[in-house]
């Protein structure tokens, strides 16, 4: 692997991971935003604050070599049900959309574990 896809793939990582954090931010601080579209789900209070930690903790895990994996699967999982949330809502583009970094996670932590192989 080329030393200017190293650095492009590292860039990614760094990307998605404060992107995972980011998301998580406002579901621990119980924002009304997030309550409303993870209700439709019957997630409130506690489980919302829950899925914010994960997220958060997905996002930090995920900027760690080796940690990469474990943070791509519990950062995934809480996209995963903040799409299915957002598309149970009704929200249909923007639930598709926010399963573009689901994609971007399996994608990138196959190619960074290629890379150290």
């Amino acid at each position: 692997m080329s030393k200017k896809t190293s650095i492009l793939i590292r860039v990614i990582i760094y990307v998605v991971a404060l992107l995972s954090i980011a998301a998580g931010v406002p579901k621990v601080m119980q924002m009304p935003q997030e309550l409303g579209f993870l209700s439709s789900l019957g997630l409130q209070g506690l489980a919302v604050s829950a899925l914010g930690v994960v997220q958060i903790a997905g996002g930090v895990l995920f900027a760690m070599n080796q940690y990469r994996l474990v943070g791509a699967v519990l950062a995934g999982a809480a996209f995963l049900v903040s799409s299915i949330a957002l598309l149970v809502g009704g929200n249909i583009p923007f639930g598709l959309f926010s399963l573009l970094p689901i994609a971007v996670l399996l994608v990138v932590a196959r190619a960074d574990r290629r890379a150290r192989a």
